[in-house]
């Protein structure tokens, strides 16, 4: 019998899981169980399979080989894994924000039916960034010209990128002393990978080097260039109210669930299920309508936008299926497990995929581009409404939870009159201590949103601000942080700025690759006050995370001066130098470190100590026996 209360803090995953179970339905939890023991090589990074003279491993307790058969030592196996995960994750985003750069140059060559540009006064401001003359120019013709400068970003044309410029002078200098400001997105992916080829980079040290260059090049390069393009293309996001949990399934009503990341499917499928042609169609089959959900990014990106109900995060993608009320769900790519076919198989939901680069076993195939996109949506969405009528038996476990999302960084100034102003007052003032940016996934390593919601519970009390993104956002709207009601548990200073501005304690800031929206604002508030990202008092956290993608953020994060705090320990405890880097040695090279703690209390600690020993070194009050 599964303890499902020990897999999850979700009352509505609890009771999903018994149900799985009872229908005999494995998930990832079951898989996660079946996999023990780990590899104690590769969770500490000492396995090789770079070359075909291998696979080699390193004897962390000097039994064994100390050497790979090339003659690579632990540190620089290590460091090696380190750089290929943080390259592997950078071209995730970035490839990401180079489909959406895409996107919009098809739209301005008039070749995307049903796309358009949404923010145009922030199309002329970014264009405004990349040189682009705008003058008296058409909006379309701005478009064009910025797609092109963007996709020089990419290439190797360039000795810095351009969006760099948004960080601090201070930081910049720093970059370009330690030689890892970033030159072109995929130039730096590309080089991680030669560096980290048999016979090439051999002396750990600059391997990390790299790996924090290749990381910023997402950080201030794709991953910046996709949250930017997205809200040109699909509008800034404002806050709105929505809702959010398993329960946003509707046991009357066709529902569609959205899965993955890029908001270029899903705003198409948005498009055909509020169309009302699509109703009357659905009616026609029984239903009351049509039920629009996302789960992970993707349904953060129209949660953001559109206030579109939230199903749940990374762990509940299986589970959200097993309601049985699923009639279709549409995946585009990342963090969808190829397991999803099978448990859809076991009821009566259909699956689509959408991306040309993204397939899975026994899922049809329907690639959408942006001149065939609002068809094939519509397509989807009549597929789904055939499919009502072969439903089983229906459980939604729980009552919706309410929730505001929509933060973006224009939408937290404008909340502030237009300044960062007011929050450095606040934080001046002492009413915010700091603020920290709770990001990443759900890892089956830890009870679902224990981590994410723990974390959050003890900051906010403490008068920190937090602000989150991707399956961290989604487990604290969850719990209930994201209304403005929530300010009755923060501290007494955050509830009061709060309650002023009517604004949750913990601000939803979108996807994951919206985490560029923490740089952005935490950049605007080091230049409002001459100073660097590494003064202030900031810092990060990903409690739960699990992904490559995860490691490039953590790294771009401390690159860009950021404290960060990590739940699940990286795979680089064999090198005991590297580890050492990590967590001490890189506050002199860039300002900030990692420190790993998984428990979740423990980390608010760490965090609340860093965040007053910065305010410490500004001159501001200090709170004793922390």
């Amino acid at each position: 019998m599964t303890h499902h209360h020990t897999r999850s803090i979700a009352k509505d995953a609890r009771i999903l899981i018994q149900k799985a179970e009872n229908d005999q339905v494995e998930t990832v939890w079951d898989r996660h169980d079946a996999q023990q023991p780990h590899c104690g090589f590769c969770e500490m990074g000492l396995s090789c399979r770079i070359c075909a003279m291998g696979p080699c491993r390193v004897d962390p307790f000097g039994e064994g080989p100390q050497l790979g058969v090339c003659g690579a030592n632990g540190d620089i196996i290590v460091a090696r894994n380190l750089c290929r995960m943080v390259a592997a994750g950078a071209a995730s985003h970035s490839d990401h924000g180079r489909d959406l750069v895409e996107v919009l140059a098809s739209v301005a060559e008039s070749k995307a039916s049903g796309y358009e540009i949404r923010d145009t006064e922030k199309l002329f401001r970014v264009a405004a960034e990349y040189g682009v003359e705008t003058g008296d120019k058409e909006p379309l013709r701005v478009a064009a010209e910025l797609a092109y400068a963007m996709q020089e970003d990419y290439g190797t044309r360039k000795k810095e990128l351009t969006l760099t410029a948004r960080a601090p002078e201070k930081r910049r200098d720093l970059w370009r002393k330690a030689g890892i400001m970033p030159r072109g997105i995929d130039r730096e992916t590309a080089e991680a990978m030669h560096r980290t080829h048999m016979g090439v980079d051999s002396v750990w040290q600059s391997v990390l080097e790299h790996s924090l260059r290749n990381a910023l090049s997402d950080g201030w390069g794709g991953s910046m260039i996709a949250t930017e393009v997205s809200d040109i293309l699909f509008g800034t996001p404002a806050p709105a109210a929505t809702k959010v949990n398993a329960g946003v399934l509707k046991a009357d009503s066709v529902n569609v669930v959205v899965h993955g990341h890029n908001p270029v499917v899903s705003e198409m499928i948005l498009v055909a299920c509020q169309d009302p042609e699509m109703t009357k169609l659905a009616e026609e089959k029984g239903a009351a309508g049509i039920n629009l959900c996302g789960v992970c990014c993707t349904g953060n990106e129209l949660l953001m936008r559109h206030g579109i109900p939230m199903a749940g995060n990374h762990l509940m993608t299986e589970l959200i299926i097993t309601t049985g009320a699923v009639d279709m769900m549409v995946v585009d790519y990342q963090c969808i497990m190829p397991s999803l076919s099978k448990v859809a198989s076991c009821y009566h939901t259909k699956m689509i995929s959408t991306s040309d680069k993204a397939h899975f076993p026994g899922v049809p195939h329907m690639e959408f581009h942006p001149e065939n996109a609002r068809d094939m949506a519509y397509e989807v969405v009549e597929r789904a409404i055939d499919n009502f009528v072969n439903r089983g038996t229906v459980h939604i476990p729980v009552e919706p939870v309410d929730a505001v999302g929509g933060f973006s960084v224009e939408a937290v100034l404008g909340a502030l009159c237009g300044s960062p102003g007011p929050l450095i007052d606040a934080i001046s003032a002492g009413s915010i201590r700091g603020a920290v940016g709770i990001v990443g996934c759900n890892n089956p390593k830890i009870k679902q949103d224990h981590g994410h919601v723990t974390l959050a519970r003890l900051l906010i009390e403490n008068d920190i601000l937090v602000v989150d993104t991707g399956c961290a956002a989604v487990a604290t709207a969850k719990a209930g942080f994201k209304t403005a009601g929530a300010a009755a548990d923060a501290g007494a200073g955050l509830r009061g700025v709060c309650e002023s501005l009517g604004i949750p304690p913990v601000l939803h800031f979108g996807s994951c690759v919206d985490n560029v929206r923490i740089l952005v604002l935490a950049a605007a508030l080091a230049n409002a006050l001459e100073a660097d990202i590494s003064d202030l008092p900031l810092a990060a956290a990903a409690p739960e995370w699990y992904s490559e993608k995860a490691v490039a953020i953590g790294a771009y994060a401390v690159a860009s001066g950021i404290y960060t705090v990590l739940g699940p320990m990286p795979p680089v405890t064999g090198s005991v130098k590297v580890v050492e880097m990590l967590t001490s040695g890189l506050e002199g090279a860039v300002g900030a470190v990692f420190a790993v703690e998984p428990d979740p209390e423990k980390a608010a600690v760490l965090i609340r100590r860093h965040i007053e020993k910065q305010r410490g070194k500004l001159g501001l009050d200090e709170i004793e026996g922390i």
